[in-house]
């Protein structure tokens, strides 16, 4: 079984001391690539340098994530060019909208998700993608642009039944996360994932966030990891009705298309 996580904040702090270590447990557990997310100028830059300190293994993205849209600027716009040139990077993001917890104005959040969405237009790179509690701002936006990007994933999805089929009809992949074992507020992914296409569905971690709630023994540090990745599988195949085997199978491949990966021997 080789597991690809599309969504891994690997230049989080919690993994300096330990992340050697974090890397064999999740080849150990059949995690074999990992997407390094840039959510921030540093953490895009970081995301880089990992990438090419573990080639093969790990790669990039590059964006802000619209927490830290108010330090966007014409400098950091450059930099998101500079860094997608680099043929580790294979995205542009983290980006998109949160309007639930409203870190940056959302008239600041509008204005730089459509400066990446440009940046993904003119470098011809896919979308990596964020949204919560902003689902109508977020898809009249990316309806503009959608049809001039090769490919774009909605990550970590939480979103209902309405909104996925919004992104599915303009052609979206759908990242589904730990988020799925939490019975306080992910079973409704759980009839959800039935409706994303094997070519469409891609899996993630979104470490060290969203420890699935459903892993035993629960590790006392309470930190994801991407060696959890295949719990989540797991999860994914049994409300999909479908083998394990199938699940992982389809989604690395779906994963490797969209990023552009060649299939490991």
């Amino acid at each position: 079984m080789q597991l690809l996580d599309i969504g891994a904040n690997l230049c989080h702090e919690s993994f300096h001391p330990d992340l050697d270590a974090v890397l064999q447990r999740a080849h150990t557990h059949g995690v074999g690539r990992m997407i390094v997310t840039g959510a921030s100028r540093d953490s895009s830059r970081q995301a880089l340098v990992l990438a090419r300190a573990h080639p093969g293994k790990l790669f990039a993205t590059a964006g802000v994530h619209p927490h830290h849209a108010i330090d966007y600027d014409d400098a950091t716009d450059a930099l998101l060019r500079e860094l997608s040139r680099d043929a580790s990077v294979l995205a542009i993001g983290e980006t998109g909208l949160d309007y639930n917890r409203n870190y940056s104005p959302r008239e600041v959040q509008l204005q730089v998700f459509e400066r990446q969405l440009q940046i993904a237009v003119d470098m011809h790179m896919p979308l990596f993608l964020h949204q919560r509690d902003a689902h109508a701002d977020f898809i009249a936006l990316l309806r503009r642009y959608r049809d001039k990007v090769p490919a774009a994933v909605v990550h970590c999805f939480t979103d209902g039944g309405e909104a996925l089929r919004d992104y599915l009809a303009l052609d979206c992949h759908i990242g589904i996360t730990g988020w799925i074992c939490d019975e306080r507020r992910g079973t409704h992914l759980r009839e959800l994932v039935h409706e994303i296409p094997a070519n469409r569905l891609m899996i993630e971690t979104d470490a060290p966030y969203l420890l699935p709630r459903t892993v035993r023994p629960q590790p006392a540090h309470r930190r994801n990891e991407p060696m959890y990745l295949k719990h989540i599988c797991e999860e994914i195949a049994r409300d999909r009705g479908e083998q394990v085997a199938d699940t992982a199978a389809n989604s690395t491949a779906t994963a490797e298309a969209f990023f552009g990966l060649a299939p490991l021997p």
